[in-house]
């Protein structure tokens, strides 16, 4: 298999607007120079061109996704229990949201949490899904691996508060249906001989194994993002104009994802079976 030479980490948003705010795009490449931060206001069209190019140009890249791209399977043995349209693998998963959505704008994926079907499983603002369950809702099975890392994984099912993914994982399954057959996404495709994969990461996993505690997951400026690189062998960075929670999440992830492409036990994390690489994926580096 031929080595990594670029590393790239997206920070994703799911909001329904053109250019979302939080979309951020960090750089890295082979040896230790610090990423870069591919500065422009993205919009999530914006970056699905940018890994077309990628995947026309045969750059042999890793790209983290920070979000999820898919739903629980493994709990209920189906996304959705009940309805009739439920997928059976991630592929058919991401088909469905981006037809079903078809009309949205920028990529959104309005459409489809208001189906009358899809909207009984989520929990939205006014109005929570009577197939949502009490609590925290329905978890995948690297979720739970990330909660014994001491992470604080939200269910993707949530789409209330500042801190849920299931907004920024619909969008980014919209992507990845229009990616499909040009970027493999792993496990739900095996890392091609050559060329560019897709990864699911989570950065504040980037963050704490940098050695960030528990409860403090941010980097707000200069200093702080240079030690935590450093952590992963690369110098110091060049200054930012701003220094906000997106531009140094996928700084930081660039520089880690440089480091964990090499270590062989996070391509075979030990729960992960050949269903779940076909239903719920898996976060790279969660063991």
């Amino acid at each position: 298999m031929v080595p990594f030479t670029d590393f790239i980490a997206i920070d994703w948003s799911g909001q329904a607007v053109e250019r979302p705010k939080g979309l951020a795009v960090a750089h890295a490449r082979t040896g230790s120079a610090a990423p870069t931060l591919v500065d422009r206001n993205w919009s999530r069209q914006d970056i699905l061109e940018y890994l077309e190019d990628l995947a026309a140009t045969n750059t042999r890249a890793l790209i983290g996704l920070d979000l999820s791209p898919a739903f629980p399977f493994h709990d209920e043995s189906a996304y959705f229990p009940g309805w009739e349209a439920s997928p059976p693998d991630g592929p058919a998963l991401w088909r469905l949201v981006d037809t079903m959505s078809a009309a949205d704008p920028h990529l959104a994926a309005t459409s489809f949490v208001g189906h009358p079907d899809a909207r009984r499983h989520f929990r939205q603002l006014g109005d929570c899904g009577d197939l949502f369950p009490p609590g925290r809702g329905r978890f995948r099975v690297c979720e739970h691996g990330q909660e014994a890392m001491r992470l604080s994984p939200y269910s993707c099912f949530n789409l209330v508060g500042a801190s849920q993914v299931g907004k920024s994982s619909l969008t980014g399954m919209r992507v990845l249906h229009r990616l499909r057959g040009r970027i493999g996404l792993w496990p739900f495709d095996p890392v091609p001989a050559q060329g560019p994969v897709l990864v699911e990461i989570y950065t504040a996993l980037a963050a704490r194994l940098a050695g960030m505690r528990k409860g403090v997951s941010k980097i707000r400026d200069a200093a702080t993002l240079d030690t935590m690189l450093a952590a992963f062998g690369s110098e110091p960075h060049a200054p930012l104009a701003r220094y906000d929670d997106h531009a140094t999440d996928a700084m930081l992830s660039a520089a880690w994802l440089r480091v964990a492409a090499n270590q062989p036990e996070l391509w075979s994390p030990t729960a992960l079976t050949p269903q779940l690489a076909r239903t719920e994926g898996w976060t790279f580096g969660v063991p």
